[in-house]
């Protein structure tokens, strides 16, 4: 990726994210058992053009969706349809959008009413797993170290990662470099710049880390049928602190 060079990239970077944030906080605020998930696809698409941007998930390599909607066993890219939430189910909502030549990506997962206890710990540790590998993401550090940190928590609680798919560069392009694998070595790969931003996004399942992809050639699923939990930020590395610029107030855990 090219970094950011200045200011106003940087408040260009920040506006786009904004709107991303702010559309993924209305949609947490929206789901209910019963809706389907192409009435969240719907609301987005709503959401998206009320912000001034466009999704910047339709129409990627083909993608069909404003954004991703992925329910229990999902993992990331599913697509909105007829399937009902239901009451104990866990929903990931991955939102991008494109506002004015730049990316904001950001995702959540929610617990629809309550869910087992095992589900619901899986969901908080995402959470905080997420919330405690920015303060690594700053300049001089390497991706392997973002990487490693987030394996060894995982494993630590008894999770495991999902190794196919990874966090990424974002900027004006919804995929640039440095790809950013939820596992790995610390001290290995690319370094860290300022200006560069950085889509951290922790895939971690409750059973095994096999994935599959099922027919309609988007939707990934873990293997043994088991719930997946998925979080994400663009994040902005500096001179100092990390800036996460997908911040919201019900993000992450205090």
């Amino acid at each position: 990726m090219i970094p950011i060079k200045n200011e106003r990239e940087s408040d260009a970077m920040r506006i786009a994210c904004r709107a991303a944030a702010e559309v993924l906080d209305r949609l947490e605020n929206l789901v209910t058992p019963g809706m389907t998930t192409r009435d969240i696809d719907e609301a987005c698409a709503q959401f998206i053009d009320e912000a001034g941007a466009k999704s910047a998930f339709l129409g990627y390599r083909k993608f069909p969706g404003q954004l991703c909607i992925s329910v229990n066993e999902e993992v990331v890219h599913g697509i909105g349809g007829d399937r009902r939430l239901a009451y104990g189910d866990i929903v990931k909502l991955d939102v991008g959008v494109n506002k004015n030549g730049w990316i904001g990506d950001n995702a959540t997962t929610l617990c629809v009413g309550v869910v087992p206890p095992k589900v619901d710990r899986l969901v908080e540790d995402t959470a905080r797993i997420l919330r405690d590998v920015i303060p690594h993401v700053t300049q001089g550090r390497r991706v392997g170290d973002i990487s490693s940190f987030i394996e060894q928590a995982a494993l630590a609680r008894g999770y495991s990662v999902v190794r196919e798919f990874v966090g990424h560069g974002v900027g004006r392009k919804l995929h640039e470099d440095p790809q950013i694998p939820n596992f790995g070595k610390a001290g290995r790969g690319p370094k860290l710049k300022a200006g560069m931003t950085l889509a951290i996004e922790p895939m971690i399942n409750l059973g095994a880390s096999a994935v599959r992809v099922l027919d309609d050639k988007w939707t990934v699923v873990t293997a043994d049928g088991l719930p997946s939990a998925h979080f994400e930020h663009t994040v902005l590395v500096t001179k100092d602190e990390p800036e996460v610029l997908t911040w919201r107030k019900k993000t992450l855990l205090k």
